[in-house]
């Protein structure tokens, strides 16, 4: 009966405490995320400050979720800190409640922290990311700014030559491309044909090209205004092709990953944030053990910077190694359970051994 009593008094310390770091951040990142979108976009004709505050609102769930691991660090070192000042976990040890007993509910409230990252923020950052980037491309009214950090390459093959397709930006989830090159190979890898366009939709069974210029060698440029190109690229193939994994919800993710096998598109990029999404609260657990590490020993006024310090950079060496290694997954160069996987398995056991060597000998 004690430690349930205790055990729901330490949980509601975790949960306060945690609301009330939630809302400094998004005040935090609001502030400084308007600012920036105000200074980059203020020149704009269609720019307000309405628009300005609707870009920031529906961008900060994306850039909320890159904060959480650090939130449940700071949030575990808060806790247990205030807790040894007023000296209730002293009295807990005095009761003979072991560390691994008063440290549950703290573990318990990150494990949660975790999959309501996972089940209801990682939903609304995919949406809101996707929405803030048309809604910029809008503002700027030029169509080919939006997305333009993923540059796709296609080929496309119909038995009599090849095809190359680039472009400088994506739209309607891969069936629009703008500023398109279409480079056309014959059966001995000669360039036969150029075609630039301002513009390529993919309909059923043909690229329509606007504002089209076609060079072929040794000839005089051709200027057309619309042109077909044959096609036996799928809708939904381009979409999965060009899919951006960030922009997916993890509801969507593992129906997405079997359409992309379905058609032989490599699944590394959407199987890494599948199995990152899926380690969240695990790894919001090792951010409370390694908290604990560096906030249990009892202080009644000051505990030692040097400590703290210690448990802030194991907290941001674990963090920078999860999103190294994942990078790593989803290029292929480590397979992407591994990649998401170890890191944080590895900060488990490291917590919990130092914690075994402080508590127990």
């Amino acid at each position: 009966m004690i430690f349930n009593t205790l055990g729901r008094y330490f949980f509601m310390r975790y949960v306060v405490t945690t609301f009330w770091f939630f809302l400094g951040v998004i005040s935090i990142v609001y502030l400084v995320d308007f600012s920036e979108t105000a200074g980059r976009l203020a020149g704009l004709p269609g720019y307000t400050v309405r628009v300005g505050l609707l870009m920031t609102a529906v961008r900060l769930p994306f850039i909320l979720q890159q904060t959480v691991p650090f939130i449940a660090l700071f949030v575990g070192m808060t806790v247990l800190i205030a807790l040894n000042r007023r000296r209730e976990l002293v009295i807990a040890r005095a009761a003979g409640i072991s560390v691994w007993q008063f440290m549950t509910p703290f573990v318990v409230g990150a494990f949660f922290v975790g999959l309501l990252t996972m089940f209801a923020l990682n939903p609304v950052a995919a949406w809101g990311q996707k929405q803030a980037e048309t809604m910029e491309a809008d503002l700027r009214g030029d169509p080919s700014y939006h997305n333009t950090l993923s540059i796709p390459w296609l080929r496309q093959s119909n038995g009599k030559d090849d095809i190359i397709i680039g472009a400088k930006a994506v739209l309607d989830n891969g069936t629009t491309l703008m500023n398109v090159v279409f480079i056309h190979f014959d059966s001995q890898g000669n360039i036969v044909l150029r075609q630039d366009a301002q513009s390529a939709k993919l309909e059923n069974g043909y690229w329509l090209l606007n504002g089209v210029v076609e060079r072929s060698p040794g000839e005089i440029p051709v200027h057309k205004n619309t042109t077909q190109v044959r096609t036996n690229l799928k809708q939904d193939f381009v979409s999965e092709r060009l899919a951006q994994p960030e922009t997916i919800a993890f509801y969507d993710l593992s129906n997405r990953i079997q359409i992309a096998k379905s058609f032989g598109i490599s699944t590394k990029a959407l199987e890494t944030q599948f199995h990152s999404l899926l380690s969240q609260p695990f790894l919001l657990v090792a951010m409370t053990l390694i908290a604990a590490t560096v906030s249990l020993k009892f202080s009644r006024f000051n505990q030692s910077r040097s400590v703290i310090l210690g448990g802030i950079l194991s907290g941001f060496v674990l963090y920078v190694v999860t999103v190294l290694v994942k990078a790593f997954g989803s290029s292929g160069v480590v397979p992407p359970f591994v990649a998401t996987w170890i890191p944080v398995i590895v900060a488990l056991a490291f917590g919990a051994t130092i914690l075994l060597h402080q508590e127990d000998g």
